[in-house]
């Protein structure tokens, strides 16, 4: 009997076999590129990506007028950054209440 998956999305996963996980495993054995790092080393690997903010964004859906959206997109790549900025900059001067 095969063992399946059924994805979210409904697809089925067929999963290997336990005969097959083990031809599957004796060809990674027997690959001479094949390297699998120790506990201690995969401890001292560093973590790939980006690195953590200090002050991480929040992920928000808002609407704005279109001709705003417009004006900081015709300023090209990271437009979004720049309408942070200038809201920080608002806030500056400004009570958001």
């Amino acid at each position: 009997m095969q063992n399946t998956i059924k994805t979210r999305s409904g697809r089925t996963i067929v999963m290997p076999t336990a005969e097959e996980e083990a031809a599957i495993q004796h060809g990674i054995d027997a690959d001479p590129d094949t390297y699998v790092p120790g506990d201690e080393e995969f401890a001292r690997m560093k973590r790939r990506g980006r690195p953590r903010a200090d002050t991480p964004k929040v992920l928000l859906s808002v609407r704005y007028d279109a001709d705003v959206v417009e004006a900081f997109k015709a300023t090209g790549d990271g437009w979004q950054t720049r309408m942070n900025a200038a809201l920080k900059d608002w806030l500056k001067d400004h009570s958001p209440a």
